[in-house]
């Protein structure tokens, strides 16, 4: 989950691919502008301020003496991650060189797997029996960028018996997407999920789409959703959200339960401090899927998710 406020995408990636390791020239500087950004940002106020004086203290005792990037990363990723294990957290590494602007180097890594996935549908199957298999993967990309891909992979498979959305390698992405997918799988316009905002003390409301293009698949045929350790972040949501409606049997293993949308800031041409800004509050339920992860209704393997699913005796 990208974040709070969908936006157009930018240009297409224009970065340079490194060289070799990254060097890091002023670590002192890096370490204090994600402090301040966890301080200004962070969804829970009093765990940014233990986290700020956290990562000021690591730095004065020398814990980020290193001289890569990667390493610098790693190091006050851990630290960022040891207060409440949020996994949106992270001072993330990047091997390519990324642009400047908030969220402009998220957009740059997924724009390259949107290039080289058949934008995030790189798997559309009639099984036998009447069920048709749909992977999205590797992530939910921007809808301005995967409306298309996705209209006609749900419209292909709208006249299946029954459905089954592979979300085993999805690593997140787009709420905006995630009320997209849902819409092609209710009847009717349906409230799926809340943001609250830090900044502005903001709630924003997600529903189902009163239209969609092509052909809806429908809120009446069964849906399956298959999940892995791996499932994170938007693709979690979208499991989520029609688990809580009793729309779809989720299939699989228990996810890897990160439910804040976050932001990016790029503090180094190869370092993004990622900070969530936000928190999810699902209408059902009242809570989220942070740190528990989306636990599935038939639990199993992943490997063993699309079998158990066919076998599913509610199908027949």
């Amino acid at each position: 989950m990208t974040t709070l406020t969908p936006r157009t995408p930018g240009t297409p990636d224009t970065t340079i691919p490194a060289s070799g390791p990254a060097p890091v020239a002023d670590v002192a500087a890096v370490v204090e502008e994600t402090a301040r950004l966890v301080t200004e940002h962070y969804v829970f106020p009093e765990v940014a301020d233990r986290l700020a004086a956290l990562l000021r203290r690591r730095l004065g005792e020398g814990a980020y003496d290193v001289d890569r990037a990667e390493e610098l990363g790693a190091r006050v990723t851990a630290d960022l991650q040891s207060d409440n294990g949020d996994l949106h957290l992270r001072l993330k590494y990047h091997p390519e060189r990324v642009p400047q602007g908030q969220g402009e180097a998220a957009l740059a890594a997924m724009r390259r797997q949107f290039d080289t996935s058949l934008g995030g549908v790189p798997h559309v199957e009639l099984l036998t029996g009447g069920a048709a298999l749909v992977e999205l993967a590797p992530a939910l990309f921007p809808l301005a960028w995967s409306a298309e891909p996705l209209s006609a992979a749900l419209t292909l498979v709208a006249r299946a018996d029954a459905l089954i959305l592979d979300l085993r390698g999805n690593g997140g992405g787009d709420p905006e997407t995630v009320a997209f997918v849902c819409s092609y799988l209710l009847d009717e316009r349906t409230h799926l999920n809340t943001q609250y905002a830090r900044v502005g003390e903001r709630y924003d409301q997600s529903w189902s789409l009163p239209y969609v293009p092509g052909a809806r698949f429908g809120g009446t045929k069964p849906v399956y959703v298959l999940t892995s350790g791996h499932t994170f972040s938007g693709a979690e949501e979208l499991a989520y959200n029609l688990q809580q409606l009793g729309r779809a049997v989720i299939v699989g293993e228990v996810t890897r339960g990160g439910a804040h949308p976050r932001e990016g800031w790029t503090v180094h041409p190869h370092l993004e401090a990622t900070v969530p800004v936000g928190r999810s509050i699902n209408p059902v339920s009242g809570t989220n899927w942070e740190g528990t992860g989306v636990r599935p209704d038939i639990p199993c393997a992943a490997a063993d998710a699309l079998d158990r699913a066919l076998r599913d005796p509610a199908r027949s």
